[in-house]
């Protein structure tokens, strides 16, 4: 903190919930989950109201400070960490109700994806997220949301029906189809650019067992091509993600694979048992190295810790791939088994199949504009040390070439923060309208810890 002042005023407001470096559990709240550079901030303020977050933001934007917001503290880019500034941490409010009558679940802004879904399942009901319990409803629903459901009901941020946000100016206000609309638009796709999101109402759906879990197979670029066809023109109801990865050394992998490639899916069928055994078949006629898929409660997905381990170092790049029911040729899988072989450490090509209700929004009609591609492909490499972290980004680099992973990108997963990102991830005329409404609700651009949007009049 760069003033006694600062500390004071903040402590003021929380009491012993402003954690300096010198308080006890500073290091481990502190803490985000993917690693890297050493980030310290100088206070982090655990919030439990949005009167408490407008408070704060009051202390920030008279002091000049930094300010990051955390929610589930999973970005790749580390957005939810600040140098010498403060971490508005969103973690105590982590409630959630279901109105199983109305067909709406209220997530506050730091409630998980595992936790709200868990609550919903009670129910029969859901919304779809990602793939991983322990990622933030806030972050994830913000920048997009594509994971197990996307292809039958729409990304995360298709199914956010408003929000309450805690403005840079202090106002609490709502935002949906008749309030702020324009506000409303930009938070489903536009991140965290526009003020602190305090609470999320999201459509729910019925759903309670599904077909689903991991398959591995031996990996050949006929194999891979199958594998990817199966997605693409298979029914809505099927979607997950598929890796181009080495084995990890986990229980559920025979050892004689581990650090080997391999094609590894999470999937999950929404249909009947017998509609996901037609769907699955050509997949199972596969050489199947582990077949894990079977009927389960679809809030069965999300239980462990899901992801990379807490803590991981590594660099990612994001970009989208074909339109419609494309899928990429043997070379183009020839390539991806290659690099993954070639790889020095932890690494994958991840594929995640669109299409679906995704692709039936109007572009125009959110600012996650990426509507027509039929795959989204991150490459991520990981490293055991920031000394060996060059060699991963080179990695990366080199894989996303190959494999045709440049242009366009999502927020998400983007490993870095650049404004070549920022354009990378919005087409010319959505960037512009996000300016518009930037400069209209953060003029000042309080907002700075994410992908940013800076408002017109910045430049």
């Amino acid at each position: 903190m760069q003033k006694t002042s600062d500390t004071t005023k903040l402590a003021a407001i929380l009491g012993d919930r402003l954690l300096t470096p010198e308080s006890t559990g500073f290091a481990e709240t502190a803490e985000v989950f993917v690693g890297g550079p050493t980030r310290t901030p100088a206070a982090i303020a655990r919030v439990r109201t949005a009167q408490e977050v407008a408070a704060v933001l009051t202390v920030v934007r008279e002091t000049g400070l930094p300010l990051a917001v955390r929610s589930g503290g999973h970005h790749q880019a580390r957005h939810g960490l600040v140098d010498g500034g403060v971490v508005l941490d969103l973690r105590l409010m982590d409630g959630v109700e279901i109105d199983a009558a109305a067909g709406v679940g209220r997530a506050q802004g730091g409630a998980l994806a595992g936790e709200y879904i868990a609550a919903a399942a009670a129910h029969g009901l859901t919304t779809g997220f990602g793939d991983t319990g322990t990622v933030g409803v806030g972050g994830i629903t913000l920048g997009g949301g594509i994971g197990y459901l996307s292809r039958r009901d729409g990304l995360t941020l298709d199914n956010l029906l408003g929000a309450e946000v805690v403005l840079a100016d202090g106002r609490v206000v709502e935002a949906n189809a008749e309030e702020n609309p324009d506000l409303y638009w930009a938070l489903r796709g536009g991140g965290g650019n526009f003020g602190v999101v305090t609470r999320l109402d999201l459509r729910l759906r019925e759903l309670g067992t599904v077909t689903g879990g991991l398959m591995m197979w031996t990996p050949t670029p006929a194999a891979l091509g199958t594998v990817l066809r199966a997605f693409a023109e298979g029914p809505e109801e099927l979607s997950g993600m598929v890796n181009v990865m080495l084995a990890p050394p986990a229980p559920f992998v025979p050892a004689e694979l581990h650090g080997k490639p391999i094609i590894m899916a999470l999937l999950v069928h929404s249909g009947t048992a017998a509609e996901a055994a037609d769907v699955l078949a050509p997949l199972r006629a596969l050489d199947v190295l582990v077949d894990g898929v079977r009927e389960l409660p679809y809030a069965a997905m999300f239980e462990g810790p899901g992801g990379p381990p807490s803590g991981a170092i590594g660099d990612a790049r994001t970009g989208f791939l074909g339109a419609g029911t494309w899928s990429p040729d043997e070379a183009w899988a020839a390539a991806a088994i290659e690099a993954v072989s070639g790889a020095a450490g932890p690494s994958a090509v991840n594929i995640r199949p669109m299409g679906g209700a995704i692709a039936r929004v109007d572009p125009a009609a959110t600012a996650f504009a990426h509507r027509d591609p039929a795959f989204m492909i991150t490459i991520g490499g990981s490293a055991p040390s920031l000394e060996a972290l060059p060699a991963a980004e080179a990695w990366v680099a080199r894989t996303a070439e190959a494999l045709g992973v440049t242009g366009r990108g999502y927020v998400n997963f983007m490993g870095t923060a650049s404004e070549q990102d920022v354009r990378n991830a919005y087409p010319e005329a959505t960037l512009a309208r996000l300016r518009e409404v930037k400069r209209a609700y953060d003029p000042a651009n309080l907002f700075t810890s994410n992908h940013n949007v800076a408002p017109y009049g910045t430049e």
